[in-house]
């Protein structure tokens, strides 16, 4: 019994320590619409940077970008970052 309740104290402390770790930090998408996969990708990066500046956080690590261009006539793009306080 008592091992079992300091292993799942153990366990609680460490979803606590990795909590307050990623806490600071946040996944920050901005999706952009465009005639062509270009315009998309420039919609999508300035998006993804008001965001970021909306909510007061800077911009930590390298900005991924996937597009969907399976429509015929607009081509859909996302770009996400990860974002600190």
């Amino acid at each position: 019994m008592r091992t079992i309740f300091k292993s799942l104290m153990s366990a609680a402390a460490l979803i606590a320590f990795a909590g307050g770790a990623s806490a600071e930090c946040f996944k920050v998408s901005g999706l952009g619409t465009g005639a062509t996969e270009s315009i998309a990708q420039f919609m999508a990066a300035k998006a993804l940077k008001d965001s970021i500046a909306n909510r007061g956080l800077k911009s930590a690590g390298t900005q991924t970008m996937t597009c969907d261009t399976s429509l015929v006539v607009v081509s859909n793009c996302t770009a996400v970052q990860r974002a600190c306080k």
